[in-house]
């Protein structure tokens, strides 16, 4: 218990000002945990509100054993300082920073500013409210229509084309370009009106 507490301790004390764990004790019934190595089963989920940790356990870690956790973690989050409509860009002057129970949040809401400055609202956000992964999306580099440069590149070459593209496009998102009247591809958007093809 004692390893499991540190470890949530270590994944969460960035977060706030206080740190409060309560940890559900294994059942007595079974045999002691050798050499205990703690680990979440999802690295990607927040370790926040109830969480399940799983404990490798002896000299080889081939036992796996779990437990339940309340984390409550008291800190800083940000809310829309005022109403912010549909396809509104948010910028710093938009948000506000409020103080409370981290772990009663969703596991999508959006903490930190840098997560959400630069974003564009997907729906109208009422003053007050949290920011959900679903509520913002990137701002578009590419429109549907636009000519765009695409760099496809590979083990010793790389060859660069003029296309249309087909569909909007944030940062990151492979969209389709057209080439041409027939030649369609799938590409990444890189940069504005510049998508990338790896082979």
């Amino acid at each position: 218990m004692q390893n499991v507490q540190q470890f949530l301790h270590g994944r969460t004390q960035a977060l706030g000002e206080e740190v409060m764990i309560d940890l559900r004790p294994p059942s007595p019934h079974l045999p002691a945990c050798v050499q205990p190595e703690p680990f979440l089963p999802n690295p990607d989920a927040s370790p926040l509100g109830r969480v399940t940790v799983g404990v490798r356990c002896g000299k080889q870690h081939r036992k796996v054993r779990y437990m339940q956790a309340q984390v409550d973690v008291i800190g800083q989050y940000v809310v829309a300082a005022e109403d912010l409509p549909r396809d509104t860009r948010i910028t710093p002057d938009l948000l506000r920073q409020q103080s409370g129970n981290l772990g009663e949040l969703s596991s999508r809401t959006l903490v930190l500013e840098d997560d959400v400055v630069g974003n564009i609202t997907r729906r109208s956000i009422r003053s007050g409210s949290t920011f959900q992964t679903q509520d913002v999306r990137a701002p578009l580099m590419v429109k549907r229509g636009d000519a765009v440069s695409v760099v496809a590149k590979g083990s010793g070459f790389r060859v660069s084309r003029e296309g249309k593209a087909m569909e909007n496009g944030s940062q990151g998102e492979q969209i389709r370009v057209r080439f041409g009247r027939r030649e369609i591809l799938d590409a990444r958007v890189i940069s504005d009106g510049l998508l990338g093809i790896d082979f």
